[in-house]
């Protein structure tokens, strides 16, 4: 028999470990090398043991302690491949993970043929796109390209405003209400009135809050200040 294929298992609960300790004692060409119960301790047993093949939970000592715990090995020993091993679907939670190196995903509930799989597939460098994953890529490019469209049609709208127009949309920004802004601005307050109706329908917007949402979100205030 080929030297056998080196598994460490993380997870804070013992019966989640337990039932990994299971699937890999269950394959010949697998060998449990080693546990740990917390990110911290992942990392300590990561490098005395230099496992080839780490099973790692997310949520252990605190929520992303996983993927902190990953990072870490990843930067000591990149040769590690790392499947995270969890109950997490949450798309920022799925790619924080990703950005770590980690080489695949694997939701808990999946069947122990599906684990054992994956061990293999990432020590043989062929980790697969599962279709999970593939979906929420699909979704972030779409955000992202629907992102960048609001952020070309807004910057068009912005260099259309008129200069009192882009000094009422800053004091917005500041959380400045009408009144303060026409202080600010020594206006009687019917102008800024005028000029926040204005602004509103130049950007197609109800209300002057979801305005201002949208432009933090695209981060375009400090762009705006400079103008």
């Amino acid at each position: 028999m080929s030297e056998r294929i080196r598994v460490m298992a993380v997870d804070d609960l013992a019966v989640h470990r337990r039932r990994l300790e299971r699937i890999v004692e269950a394959q010949e060409r697998l060998e449990l090398v080693a546990q740990a119960a917390s990110g911290r301790e992942a990392i300590e047993q990561a490098v005395k043991h230099h496992p080839e093949i780490i099973l790692m939970d997310i949520q252990m000592e605190n929520n992303m302690s996983g993927i902190e715990a990953a990072k870490e090995i990843n930067r000591r020993l990149p040769d590690i491949k790392i499947i995270m091993l969890t109950v997490h679907k949450d798309d920022n939670v799925i790619f924080a993970a990703f950005q770590t190196g980690i080489v695949d995903y694997v939701i808990k509930t999946e069947p122990d043929d599906v684990i054992v799989q994956a061990i293999f597939s990432a020590y043989e460098d062929a980790s697969p796109i599962r279709p999970m994953i593939a979906r929420k890529i699909r979704n972030e490019f779409q955000r992202i390209k629907e992102l960048e469209n609001s952020l070309l049609m807004v910057i068009k709208i912005i260099s259309d405003l008129t200069p009192s127009e882009l000094q009422v949309l800053q004091l917005l920004g500041e959380g400045k209400s009408r009144r303060q802004i026409a202080q600010a601005r020594c206006v009687e307050q019917d102008t800024i009135k005028k000029q926040i109706n204005s602004i509103l329908r130049k950007f197609d917007k109800g209300s002057t809050k979801e305005l201002v949402l949208m432009l933090k979100r695209l981060n375009l205030f400090e762009m705006i200040d400079k103008l």
